[in-house]
Formats: C-alpha cells, structure tokens, sequence
C-alpha cells in the first residue's frame, strides 16, 4: 500500500472515531458475507457502527485518543464495534449477537472504556453492568424516595392537624349555638 492511500485511509478512520470514546472489537473473521451484511443490518438498526480495520492502521488513527488502548494488544484485522446509548448497551448487544447460532463465530475482542483497555473476557462483564437508562432510574428513586416519605410524614401530621382543628371548630360552633339557644328566652 502506498504511503498516500496509507494516509487517506488513517485520515478517514480518525474522522470517523473522533468523539468516541468507548469501542469494542469483535473478530468476523468467520462470518461469510451474507452473515456480516446481516450483522450490519441489525446493528444498524440498534444505531451501532462496525468498521472493519486494520490492525496497526487503527493504532495509527488513533494514537493520542482514549480509544488507542484497545489496540495496544491486538494483531491482524479486527471489527471496530461503537455507537449505541453506552458501552453497556453496546456490549449487551454484541454478546447477545454471540449467542444467536447466525453469529456464533463473531467473537469479542476486547475494547477501551473511557481510555482503559478491555480485556476480551471483560466484554461479557461490562455487558452485565446495568445500563444508564437503568442506572439513572435508581439513582432518581434514591433521591426521590426520602423525599416523598418525608413529604408522606408531612402530609399524613398536617392532615391530623387539620383534622383536629376542624374538629374543635365544629365543638366550638355547637358549643356556641348551645349557648345562644340557652340565653333565648321562651
């Protein structure tokens, strides 16, 4: 290869990674083109990218980003897996793909989260973690629910209260109408 299409095609990596930050790689070596035409057509839908790369083409991309270190380890052609909510989504779904007969021979290699290579076994436990959407929903139930028991709390003595002073009103009207029946005259 050329050193000026070597470039063309570094340059064209770099433009496509800019912005990411978490990738997985997955080896489809074994997968024959009707099965990969597949494979992007799922991941696409789910909004999934796959760039399949030469090995020391994406080290030079990607050197001085935070994706660099899932190559650091790495030989031959690798599939470079991104997009998605988050790496979790995203590694939930290559797993999930790995475990369709279809994909069977797609195998993850590994990858960088925020910066920190990814071990290949470390695909399957990220794919364990819960995913934001999962995660912002505990995080708000945590914050909301001393919020609503106090409010509960306030509310159920501020009813009591109420009650009572409403309650000694109406004593106090049927008090006052007692006396005021009292002081007629007959």
């Amino acid at each position: 290869m050329s050193k000026i299409v070597k470039n063309l095609l570094i340059d064209d990596i770099r433009k496509k990674l800019t912005g990411v930050n978490d990738v997985l790689l997955v080896n489809a070596i074994g997968l024959n083109s009707d099965q990969t035409a597949k494979l992007r057509v799922v991941l696409r839908k789910k909004k999934i990218n796959m760039h399949v790369i030469k090995n020391s083409l994406a080290r030079l991309a990607t050197k001085g980003t935070p994706i660099a270190s899932a190559f650091t380890e790495t030989e031959g052609s690798l599939a470079v897996v991104w997009g998605g909510d988050d790496i979790v989504t995203l590694a939930k779904e290559i797993i999930d793909l790995t475990t369709k007969k279809e994909f069977e021979k797609l195998i993850p290699r590994g990858g960088s989260v925020d910066g920190d290579r990814l071990a290949p076994e470390g695909v399957k436990t990220v794919s364990t973690w819960p995913s934001r959407p999962e995660l912002l929903s505990k995080i708000s139930g945590q914050i909301l629910g001393p919020g609503a028991q106090l409010a509960a709390q306030l509310i159920g003595i501020g009813g009591t209260l109420a009650g009572q002073i409403k309650q000694k009103l109406e004593d106090l009207e049927k008090a006052a109408e007692g006396e005021a029946a009292a002081a007629e005259p007959v």
